[in-house]
């Protein structure tokens, strides 16, 4: 019997830093609603319409999409990120939305989260450096980024059909097997 299985449900958000219709990042998010233990309830939020982090803009007041993207992170227990890497790093989608949940500083709501980091690219590195540099970022914002394990999807263009659908066995295996990681890392920071 998995942890999953005696312990409470959590909620996890979930985004793709990625605003691509056919992103594979996306395609594995759907995959984890999927795999995910019973107990482990994903929501995935669309960046799409965030704007750019903007100081002047905020000081008017957050965006309604940038207000539902702060509810939606302090409603969850933990957040599942999958990251696509562009030119060896994070892409600016995926930095932005972090850089608007991380203000204000002294509310932010990625402060204590846990959180999980996962990425699929057709490159042969499925997103390791971008994945990296995100751990980074969640340094700076003091939230727990699982250590382990990690899970690179490499060839993604080779793991996922025309529909988007996860097809190889050997990823999906491991994916269930990172979710239930994710499952018991998030139920570490949950206050009984």
């Amino acid at each position: 019997m998995t942890d999953s299985e005696n312990n409470k449900d959590i909620e996890i958000l979930a985004f793709a830093g990625s605003l691509r219709k056919g992103s594979y990042n996306k395609a594995v998010l759907r995959a984890s609603k999927d795999l995910a233990p019973k107990s482990m309830h994903i929501t995935i939020f669309d960046l799409a319409g965030i704007p750019l982090y903007n100081a002047d803009v905020e000081a008017q007041g957050n965006p309604k999409q940038v207000t539902e993207f702060k509810e939606a992170i302090r409603k969850a227990d933990g957040l599942l990120i999958a990251t696509p890497e562009y030119n060896h790093g994070v892409p600016a989608v995926t930095k932005n939305a972090v850089d608007w949940a991380s203000r204000p500083t002294q509310n932010a709501p990625l402060n204590e989260k846990p959180v999980g980091i996962l990425g699929a690219s057709p490159g042969m590195t499925g997103s390791a450096r971008g994945q990296s540099q995100l751990r980074q970022a969640f340094e700076f914002t003091n939230s727990y980024c699982m250590p382990q394990p990690e899970i690179l999807v490499f060839r993604a263009h080779q793991k996922f059909d025309d529909d988007g659908n996860l097809t190889d066995e050997a990823t999906r295996k491991y994916l269930g097997k990172y979710l239930e990681a994710l499952y018991n890392w998030v139920n570490k920071f949950i206050e009984e």
